[in-house]
């Protein structure tokens, strides 16, 4: 018997190694693509024999893109000058080397030390498992004239990046203005930067030789907006999604964090508001989370701006006010049905006549400002104020009797005027001064004819959601203007009945609208509201859609998606390195024969 088993397992083992072998074997015939750049286009050459890595022919279509046409496979293509010429040389992933000694401080040393962290992580990403050893060395000097500051609308984004080589030394000189620009062009370094070779016996890092590239953004505000209310979303999630906002050069991060379906910010002078109002002890950002994620993103080149939308799109995390003896902070909670309070459930507005409600967004917004960097940019959110909610309760139709006031659209709009009066006041007297930007959304409030009447100009920032007249009218007024039109940027659009799906295409080809005093149009802003996404959905809704936003913004080119779609391919596949899950836009046969699969939708 034990004979036996040893006689069936012997075959099992042989049958089994012949199998392998064959499989081996198989493997063994497949012909790896060798790509040539003919006409700015990467194409399979018929030479499969064929090895002119200086020329960008190899198995790695991502080495051929490196050079071949004018912008090569940047992403955004730079703004001023782009000069790459069509060879590309080895280097050692350990023989990276970066010079700081041109940066003037130590903010700024300490600043660019961390970006060169985050460029050898992404670097060792492409490498995964291995890299090849190479004797060449890859010099990076970085040069920056301005000592550290944090990023502002005002920040000088530029830089000038520079490849030569000599002997077994290749030199890259990176300079700007700021550490920001020079944070830019090390990203822009990192897209000229491609492997090629094998998991299994290595691969080879090659960079493109011979570069001149002077590079600066057209607008200053590059957004995306996440909302953290309606669904939560793990850290890891949103460090992801900023991961890829650097490597798209997007600038600002729109934090939507609360709304009135949940309130996930655990602070430490409204602890009230996180027991009350997250979903859970699980789905909360602390004060510490708060400031990490704050620094995680400068390192990255972007700037968080955190929302408290109010007096509407507020409730769960306000409801414990009458209980603790502070009186109804929110009304219309919840109400039914919501259709009769509300444009969307579950329904939530503050209470604009509660003394109480200023005095707790008060403590709200001093936690939030000690975590923030002093003087940063701030969102009060300010849109879709219901006023039959507002008009259905007796405490504010009792005032409003009270004070001669008419029950009338008008007099709801002042209403609404003087709760942003009495909020900004509370924010000021917080932060000490009355400099600060604040950003409101467009609404009856922000109606070109009458918003002159309720918000000052030289506080006020407006984002448009509801169209580019509103944003011509708002901007030849004097106000800054975010475009955020929503049949355009809206990336939860197509997910709900009434509303289309908007490809990349559709994003990238969207024009910003032009008026006389040009730098009033700030920018613009991608937003992921969240009734149909979560942290298992949110990078195939977001990307690559945010990214061609991100091109839109930082060169505004006069060319259309079609010309810009290889590049994007190309992009796409750097941000599945970083670990993102981007939305597929191509069959691969598509990317592998550049040229030959023009697809109109």
């Amino acid at each position: 018997m034990n004979s036996l088993k040893f006689v069936t397992c012997t075959l099992l083992l042989l049958q089994y190694l012949a199998i392998k072998d064959c499989k081996a074997e198989n493997t063994s015939q497949f012909i790896s693509k060798i790509y040539k750049c003919v006409n700015n286009t990467c194409i399979i050459s018929e030479f499969q024999n064929e090895r002119k890595e200086n020329y960008g022919v190899d198995e790695s279509i991502d080495v051929c893109r490196l050079t071949c046409g004018p912008y090569g496979s940047l992403w955004p293509r730079p703004t001023i000058l782009t000069d790459i010429k069509n060879s590309v040389i080895k280097f050692g992933l350990d023989n990276v080397i970066f010079n700081t000694s041109l940066v003037p401080d130590e903010l700024s040393k300490e600043y660019i030390t961390e970006v060169s962290q985050v460029f050898m992580t992404s670097l060792k990403k492409i490498c995964n498992p291995q890299c090849n050893q190479n004797s060449n060395i890859l010099a990076v000097q970085i040069t920056t004239n301005n000592t550290f500051t944090n990023l502002k609308w005002s920040t000088n984004e530029s830089y000038d990046l520079n490849i030569s080589n000599n002997l077994d030394k290749i030199t890259v000189k990176i300079t700007a203005q700021t550490v920001y620009g020079a944070r830019h062009g090390m990203e822009t370094l990192r897209q000229l930067i491609a492997t090629y070779g094998s998991n299994t016996a290595g691969k080879t890092l090659v960079i493109a030789d011979e570069v001149q590239i002077i590079d600066e953004p057209m607008y200053t505000h590059r957004g995306f907006m996440l909302d953290t209310s309606r669904n939560y979303f793990p850290l890891s999630s949103i460090k992801r999604t900023i991961d890829a906002m650097g490597h798209s050069k997007l600038n600002v991060f729109h934090w939507h964090a609360t709304d009135s379906h949940s309130f996930p910010l655990d602070l430490p002078s409204v602890p009230q508001m996180a027991i009350h109002g997250a979903y859970s002890s699980k789905k909360i950002y602390s004060s510490d989370e708060i400031k990490d994620l704050l620094r995680y993103a400068l390192v990255r080149g972007v700037r968080i701006i955190m929302e408290i939308d109010s007096p509407a799109h507020a409730g769960y995390g306000w409801q414990w006010g009458k209980e603790a003896g502070y009186g109804d902070m929110v009304i219309c909670l919840g109400k039914h049905p919501w259709w009769d309070y509300c444009l969307q459930p579950p329904c939530g507005q503050l209470n604009p006549l509660n003394k109480n409600t200023y005095m707790w967004l008060g403590k709200l917004y001093k936690d939030l400002i000690n975590i923030f960097p002093k003087g940063e940019t701030f969102h009060m959110g300010g849109d879709e104020v219901a006023v039959k909610c507002w008009n259905t309760t007796d405490e504010i139709v009792d005032w409003m009797q009270t004070n001669n006031h008419s029950l009338d659209e008008n007099a709801y709009l002042n209403l609404w005027s003087e709760f942003h009066n009495k909020a900004l006041n509370v924010y000021d007297n917080e932060v000490g001064d009355s400099n600060s930007n604040i950003i409101v959304w467009s609404s009856g409030l922000t109606d070109p004819n009458i918003i002159e009447k309720h918000l000052d100009k030289n506080r006020y920032t407006v984002e448009v959601w509801q169209g580019d007249t509103i944003s011509v009218n708002l901007a030849n007024l004097g106000y800054k203007v975010i475009v955020a039109v929503e049949d355009i940027y809206y990336l939860d659009h197509g997910l709900r009945p009434t509303t289309t799906y908007h490809s990349w295409k559709v994003i990238y080809n969207n024009k910003l609208p032009m008026i006389e005093n040009s730098k009033l149009i700030l920018g613009a802003e991608t937003c992921m509201f969240s009734e149909f996404v979560d942290d298992f959905s949110l990078d195939i809704k977001v990307w690559p859609r945010a990214a061609a936003l991100a091109e839109r913004l930082w060169t505004n080119p006069p060319t259309n998606a079609l010309a810009a779609e290889y590049r994007l391919l190309q992009h796409r596949e750097r941000l599945v390195t970083l670990g993102v899950r981007p939305d597929r836009i191509s069959p691969e046969w598509c990317n592998d024969r550049e040229g030959e699969c023009i697809i109109s939708y």
